[in-house]
């Protein structure tokens, strides 16, 4: 059976560009005359009903209570003043959310909603939303060391982007492909994010174990088009509204040092 994916905002908007599958509710292009379909088959329910499934079963982990800046990692990579732009690849739930998260951090340049843990045959949002290749739905996020270190970006997923305790899921949406991985390219990366995970757990700072893994990159494939920017996009999205919006509301509220308006996002190629 397929998973469920990112895609209660479709119990509202059944005719949505982006309708998931016949059975599916996530956010992967339709069949044509998909929407009609979906349409007809949920008709006998009720708003009230429906908004009321939204609201209980769409609040992300970071809403659910008061969400808390977590200390700085004690392990973290030096900031360097060398022009080179610097990689990190992490997954926490559906990417929409963790892609509006970083594109809201100060130091970073550009963020690719993607795929990461499988091989390039299977990434693809139909197959991935299987549950069975191996990928996590990731988000590529391109900063400037200079500006932000891979530490503080750490510390930024796990405060507001994610419950690292849950496994395999996310809030809403479940199955492997919405497990919490940090990809990490090199072992300074490696050692930064194992270290705050035993510091984090040291701390105990969740009141479960925190299950998010420490994996190597072998590599990313951008998703769709249709994911990319889907929050700044869809900003009334009801998936939106109750999921990801909480977690950049968050961000501002914890680090005010590091939020930025979206209007300063840009893309800048370093040389």
């Amino acid at each position: 059976m397929r998973a469920m994916g990112c895609g209660i905002r479709n119990i509202f908007r059944p005719g949505s560009p982006h309708a998931p599958r016949i059975g599916h509710i996530g956010h992967g292009r339709p069949p044509a005359g998909h929407a009609m379909i979906r349409r007809t088959a949920i008709l006998p329910v009720s708003v009230a009903a429906v908004l009321m499934l939204a609201v209980s079963a769409c609040q992300p982990a970071s809403a659910a209570g008061d969400a808390v800046r977590l200390p700085a990692p004690s392990v973290d990579v030096p900031r360097t003043a060398a022009q080179t732009e610097q990689t990190a690849v992490l997954a926490g739930g559906c990417f929409w959310g963790i892609e509006s998260v970083f594109e809201h951090v100060r130091g970073v340049r550009k963020v690719v909603a993607g795929y990461a843990g499988g091989s390039a045959r299977t990434a693809h949002y139909d197959q991935v939303s299987d549950g069975d290749t191996g990928h996590a739905e990731s988000v590529r996020v391109q900063f400037d060391p200079a500006q932000i270190s891979y530490g503080q970006l750490l510390q930024v997923f796990f405060s507001v982007a994610l419950d690292p305790t849950q496994l395999n899921r996310q809030g809403p949406d479940s199955g492997t492909q919405y497990r919490s991985v940090v990809f990490y390219g090199n072992d300074e990366q490696r050692q930064v994010a194992a270290a705050y995970i035993a510091q984090l757990t040291a701390a105990k700072s969740f009141a479960a174990p925190i299950v998010t893994r420490v994996a190597p990159l072998q590599a990313f494939y951008p998703a769709e088009a249709y994911h990319q920017d889907y929050a700044r996009r869809h900003p009334d999205d009801p998936y939106i509204v109750y999921n990801d919006a909480p977690k950049v509301a968050h961000l501002k509220q914890l680090f005010p040092e590091l939020y930025r308006p979206e209007r300063q996002v840009v893309e800048v190629q370093l040389h």
